[in-house]
């Protein structure tokens, strides 16, 4: 099941990943993300693996960023991470078994300053930490939560960033390796903490950064 606000994207999805039920849904709505869990619970039966991947960010100085877009970017980057996790992991827990994936950033590791986020960079610590208590609390219960920290991706979110010559260099210069990262650079860690391959895994943040946080 792949849930998202816009259906034409949900609908492309769908084409190239045979097998994917799309479902338009506002994950900035409580009411909006308990149909979404009900109707997946109703349609599969039980859920194994949530992924946690909707996210929203802007570039403000902290001392112009209103307290209404502070408020948005809160809803979608952590309150709907912790009520999905709560309203999946209930079945989890009842089933006794189930993996939760969290997409941080690396900006939940480290600080940005020079693109400033404050709100982004907020949520995104606010997920590292989240992913470590849920892991805690569930443990010994037969769920496993571990988070990604992706770094610097070509994604919709920095589309702006890429198309700016002085972007890219700020990404080739800062990161260890000397390049952003491309898509299908995600997928091991993704399958890595979906699979038995992780079975003692828990509480982990994976950062797929090209050494960005290790500098």
């Amino acid at each position: 099941m792949a849930a998202a606000r816009r259906e034409d994207r949900l609908k492309a999805l769908a084409e190239d990943c045979v097998g994917t039920v799309p479902m338009a849904v506002d994950l900035s709505l409580a009411d909006e993300r308990e149909r979404f869990t009900s109707e997946v619970l109703d349609r599969l039966g039980r859920v194994d693996v949530l992924v946690n991947n909707a996210g929203v960010g802007y570039p403000y100085p902290a001392e112009d960023e209103s307290l209404d877009h502070w408020a948005s970017v809160i809803e979608v980057n952590q309150t709907a991470v912790f009520h999905l996790s709560q309203l999946f992991g209930r079945s989890m827990l009842e089933q006794g078994s189930g993996v939760v994936i969290n997409v941080a950033s690396i900006l939940g590791l480290v600080a940005s300053g020079q693109i400033p986020q404050i709100s982004y960079a907020a949520s995104k610590g606010a997920i590292v930490n989240m992913t470590r208590e849920l892991a805690v609390q569930w443990a010994r219960r037969g769920i496993r939560v571990n988070a990604i920290a992706p770094g610097w991706f070509l994604s919709e979110m920095t589309q702006e960033m890429f198309d700016d010559e002085s972007g890219r260099t700020f990404i080739r210069r800062n990161t260890p390796v000397g390049r952003p990262g491309e898509a299908h650079e995600l997928d091991g860690a993704l399958l890595y903490l979906a699979s038995d391959a992780s079975t003692y895994t828990t509480g982990a943040i994976l950062a797929v950064d090209g050494g960005w946080t290790a500098r």
